[in-house]
């Protein structure tokens, strides 16, 4: 098979796990860093809304299955390496943070200074009943 046409993910290289980067559909900023496994990019496949392995619980992850901010996939992109993927998501509720902000990747450093480029939209005590 023509390599060009593979989707196949090479989950050898990372010890079972890829990199998946999930990029707000509408906004197209960098909303979440995570990690698939076989079982998460299937499901992913399968269901059309984003699941990840959860590194610290050691188990599969639905995105949104505590908070209800689910990540609906409108594309996966796969790189050359077959190592990564990127997911073209439309963040329910518009928080993709456990902390509560659009983006995990909230805080930039730019010219020696360090600021928020989102604001909090809901504390996360208030999302989890913590």
């Amino acid at each position: 098979m023509d390599s060009c046409n593979s989707f196949t993910p090479d989950f050898s290289k990372g010890n079972g796990l890829i990199t998946a980067i999930a990029q707000d559909i509408h906004s197209g900023e960098v909303i979440m860093l995570a990690h698939m496994d076989k079982e998460a990019f299937e499901k992913t496949l399968e269901t059309k809304e984003a699941h990840y392995h959860s590194r610290s619980r050691n188990k599969l992850w639905h995105k949104g299955e505590s908070s209800g901010h689910i990540q609906k996939i409108h594309s996966i992109r796969l790189d050359c390496d077959g190592d990564a993927v990127l997911l073209k998501v439309e963040q329910i509720g518009n928080i993709a943070c456990h902390e509560g902000y659009h983006s995990c990747f909230y805080r930039e450093w730019k010219d020696g200074q360090v600021t928020k480029c989102f604001e909090c939209l809901k504390d996360n005590a208030e999302i989890y009943g913590k």
